[in-house]
């Protein structure tokens, strides 16, 4: 795409915002090359990176990447036998180190059953390398610096240079402290040339012995090294150097570990400079409370309530823009500083954002399109080095832009045709504005020529716009009006200013009767608009207060039903105690009896004894009475004849027998429905009272044979989804809101069949898991239409 709209569109400035969000010195070379898309599946799926993104930040404040620099220099140096310094060294740890915990940090994502779309599959690609990571955390420092567990003999060398240190500083003491301290200039102790001396008053120069490293300015200070600590400081030397070259055989021997994984590494680097590029278009995300776009392959741009991310949102006005389905092109008109520009600004920027997988603050469910090009002509962009006018500027850039259009090209024209005699300007404008729709181009234009008003009207797939404007307050209100023209007000504004009316009115008659009739329906339609806004604006407040009142009638509802179950459980649980407490003291009787009799009591007998235990028995509760066949019994009892109204209790719905199949099994027309219904499942009812006036209403009567949770946990797959199709029918006639369907976790196998039938199902209105406290992704809770 051009460079030239990056700068005109400010889209640099939008990838500035996500450099402080960033901190690796991957992920800001991955800043640097961001650049809009043109491949659909591209850009989807660096906008789904931004929403696995988004929710990491959500629930766990981002992804934990730590300050990481380039190490592909250091993977270079490998690759031709260097040896590595400590902090090179370093720089490459932190990269295994946080490898590592970038690891573990989605592992335990994953063990909290956290899903995303893409970031495990990247994350899958990182090699953590452990032995590798365990010698280097062990061996260098984050400052490069080699720690004294990186070899045996480092150790070794490093205690004896503490141990010689310590002995030469107490000597060295004892020259400070002791009596001889009156010849020093000062009592320290300082080094010259890496040896331990001590300041000498030049005089005193033979004192100490030794050797003279160096003097002070003024000559009167000497730096000698005494000869009682010379042997010392030779020794200390010594081991200096031991440990030095020590030091440089430990860094060869970890470059020379390391040279075999410089693909690796280099991978697990880049890898995790696109974790933190992600993390940071999340994080800007949040920042300006920008959404997910959906992609329209056709080009159909919704923007709902867009705004410009470099304005402050507490004070720029949002707008609804669309472009590409009714209209490809969009004529803006409207006063000067009432936002024309902004708005095209906005609507391309946020394309170019959309484009390269950020986030852009709009409304949920916009839609943004695919452009492969998108041009701007916006603002004074006069050259004196050409020595070209504004409007001859304006040409140039126009002439470029007709060039390169084609059917997948944005135009952005900023005061089209402006610069120039105004009939010119405006039939200028018009002409390119054709010219831009015979290639099949999208554009956006603003105007003050009445001339493109009318253009609107006139040509297909063009709409008017304007910049609405407050006549009472006289200032701008930013708001998009699409389908009005604008109008430029100038009369009204004259008036409430002062202007005599005597003026305005002769204004007004030289003003040709067209130009009047327009004006005046402009202001009309602006008018009309404005009641229409206001009453939607009346009408969504009064559909969230209604909307809220029903969903809280639901819950209210589902309360109910499940509190309905769980007294009658536990009524029937607190019958059952009873009655397993008078059973037992019934045992108890019957052993005394039994007792009595074999002591030589009265006789009584086996039979009386099993009927009185067989009636206490009876007198537990089921857990339900849906098959209770003592009510089976008596509704079959009942004689049923053609067109006679009938309770189909299975379903919960009033039907009329139309015809006998067999003894067994009826035709029942239940609404639009017939239906073969065993007579098990019917009851008679009463002839329904015809009303006397108004529509016939039928009430559906929910039974208690159709619960309002279906539980599938135990069944087969095939025996589960068939009663789901049978539940749903069930609880459709039976005219519930919502049910909830029990298919527990498991595999998963049960809960995808379920949620393919519900997708399928055009009586379904949504589904959802069930709340955590409820089942949470082993439950579904389904609402009807």
């Amino acid at each position: 795409m051009n460079k030239k709209i990056f700068e005109t569109l400010e889209y640099e400035k939008v990838k500035a915002k996500l450099m402080p969000y960033l901190a690796s010195q991957t992920g800001r070379q991955e800043l640097n090359r961001l650049g809009p898309l043109t491949d659909y599946e591209a850009i989807q799926l660096a906008l789904t990176e931004t929403l696995d993104g988004a929710d990491v930040y959500r629930l766990k404040g981002g992804i934990p990447i730590a300050k990481l620099d380039n190490i592909a220099p250091q993977m270079k140096r490998l690759e031709i036998g260097a040896t590595l310094s400590g902090l090179e060294l370093s720089q490459i740890t932190k990269v295994l180190r946080t490898t590592q915990d970038i690891l573990g940090f989605f592992r335990k994502l994953q063990d909290e059953k956290i899903t995303f779309h893409t970031l495990y599959d990247t994350v899958g690609k990182l090699q953590s390398l452990p032995e590798i990571s365990r010698r280097l955390i062990k061996s260098i420092e984050g400052d490069g610096h080699i720690t004294n567990e990186a070899s045996d003999k480092l150790f070794g060398i490093r205690n004896r240079i503490t141990s010689t240190e310590s002995e030469i500083r107490g000597k060295m003491d004892g020259y400070t402290r002791g009596k001889d301290a009156k010849y020093l200039s000062d009592a320290i102790i300082t080094m010259r040339d890496g040896r331990y001396v001590i300041p000498v008053m030049a005089q005193y120069r033979s004192h100490f012995g030794g050797v003279v490293h160096d003097q002070s300015a003024s000559g009167q200070t000497l730096y000698v090294e005494p000869q009682a600590v010379m042997e010392l400081n030779n020794r200390l030397r010594q081991n200096q150097i031991e440990e030095k070259n020590e030091e440089e055989r430990i860094l060869e021997e970890l470059s020379n570990l390391l040279a075999p994984y410089r693909e690796e590494l280099l991978n697990n680097a880049n890898i995790l400079g696109h974790l933190d590029f992600i993390n940071a278009k999340a994080r800007y995300a949040g920042e300006i409370k920008a959404t997910q776009p959906t992609i329209s392959k056709e080009n159909h741009v919704h923007f709902r309530r867009a705004r410009h991310p470099l304005i402050d949102p507490k004070k720029v006005v949002p707008n609804d823009i669309d472009l590409g389905e009714d209209y490809k092109a969009l004529i803006i008109t409207g006063p000067n500083t009432g936002g024309k520009t902004i708005t095209l600004k906005t609507f391309g920027l946020l394309q170019l954002m959309a484009q390269s997988g950020l986030f852009i603050p709009v409304a949920e469910n916009s839609q943004m399109g695919i452009f492969n090009e998108i041009f701007a002509d916006i603002g004074d962009e006069q050259s004196i080095e050409q020595n070209l006018s504004t409007f001859s500027s304006h040409m140039d850039n126009i002439v470029k832009i007709l060039a390169k259009i084609d059917d997948r090209s944005l135009v952005l024209f900023d005061e089209l045709g402006g610069g120039t005699d105004p009939k010119e300007g405006a039939a200028l404008a018009i002409a390119i504005l054709d010219k831009v729709g015979s290639k099949g181009s999208y554009v956006l234009a603003t105007t003050h020529y009445p001339e493109l008003k009318a253009y609107g009207y006139n040509r297909p797939e063009t709409m008017n716009a304007s910049m609405e404007f407050d006549t009472q307050s006289l200032k701008p209100t930013y708001k998009l009006l699409v389908g009005i023209p604008g109008s430029s007000n100038a009369f009204d504004i004259a008036t409430r200013l002062g202007v005599e009316p005597a003026i305005v009115m002769q204004a007004r008659a030289l003003m040709d009767q067209d130009s009047q009739d327009l004006s005046a329906m402009i202001q009309d339609l602006s008018a009309r608009q404005k009641e229409a806004d206001d009453r939607a604006a009346k009408l969504k407040v009064e559909v969230d207060e209604a909307e809220k009142l029903h969903r809280d009638l639901r819950n209210e509802y589902q309360k109910l039903v499940n509190s309905k179950d769980q007294y009658l459980e536990k009524a029937k649980q607190q019958a059952n105690d009873l009655v397993d407490d008078a059973d037992k003291k019934a045992n108890d009787i019957i052993k005394k009896l039994r007792k009595m009799e074999m002591q030589g009591g009265a006789s009584i007998k086996e039979n009386q004894l099993i009927d009185s235990k067989s009636q206490l028995n009876a007198l537990h509760q089921a857990p339900s009475l849906k098959k209770n066949r003592v009510l089976r019994r008596a509704k079959a009892k009942q004689a049923l004849k053609v067109n006679d109204d009938v309770l189909v209790t299975s379903y919960g719905q009033r039907g009329t027998l139309l015809r006998q199949f067999d003894k067994q099994h009826w035709e029942v027309q239940l609404g639009i429905l017939k239906m073969k219904v065993s007579v098990d499942e019917l009851e008679k009812l009463a002839p329904e009272k015809e009303q006397k006036t108004g529509p016939r209403t039928t009430i559906r009567k929910t039974s208690s044979a159709v619960k309002t949770t279906l539980d599938l946990r135990g069944k087969r797959y095939e025996q589960a989804m068939t009663e789901v199709d049978r539940y749903i029918d069930s609880a459709l006639l039976a005219g519930y809101p919502m049910v909830t369907i029990i298919h527990g976790k498991g595999t998963g196998a049960l809960r995808k069949g379920i949620t393919q039938y519900l997708q399928g199902n055009r009586q379904v209105k949504h589904f959802e898991y069930a709340a955590p406290n409820a089942g949470g992704n082993g439950a579904t809770v389904v609402y009807f239409k």
